[in-house]
């Protein structure tokens, strides 16, 4: 598939799939005539997963590490692993006391404090 079908495909801008190119995380399968890039099945599953590993918090440093080693053992993962391990705690812990202070407001109303500012600025009770 040429570049624009890869991008509607994914869901992406054609841009951006040359950035993720430029970046080594999706490689055309080879060029036809006039220098148009052709993708296979596999760029578009490498695309999507890049794509969701963004959205779900991963940097593109972190992708591309994870990508580096996705045939090896997962033991050379080890501190990228380790540490989105702790990145997510802290961030469900967070959403957590963001979603108590909403349900706080929407049985009592805003009080002295607004109890979703205290959430967010990390004065509220955990």
């Amino acid at each position: 598939m040429r570049i624009s079908e890869l991008a509607r495909a994914a869901g992406v801008g054609i841009s951006t799939v040359r950035f993720y190119e430029r970046r080594g995380l999706v490689t055309p399968t080879t060029r036809g005539h006039g220098g148009y890039r052709h993708y296979d099945h596999e760029a578009l599953r490498r695309l999507k997963f890049v794509r969701r590993a963004q959205r779900l918090g991963f940097t593109l440093t972190e992708v591309e590490q994870i990508l580096a080693v996705s045939g090896l053992d997962t033991d050379d993962l080890g501190d990228v692993i380790t540490e989105k391990v702790t990145e997510i705690e802290q961030r469900v812990r967070d959403l957590e006391r963001v979603r108590r202070a909403l349900l706080e407001v929407a049985a009592n109303g805003v009080q002295e404090q607004c109890p979703v500012l205290a959430a967010l600025d990390g004065s509220a009770k955990d």
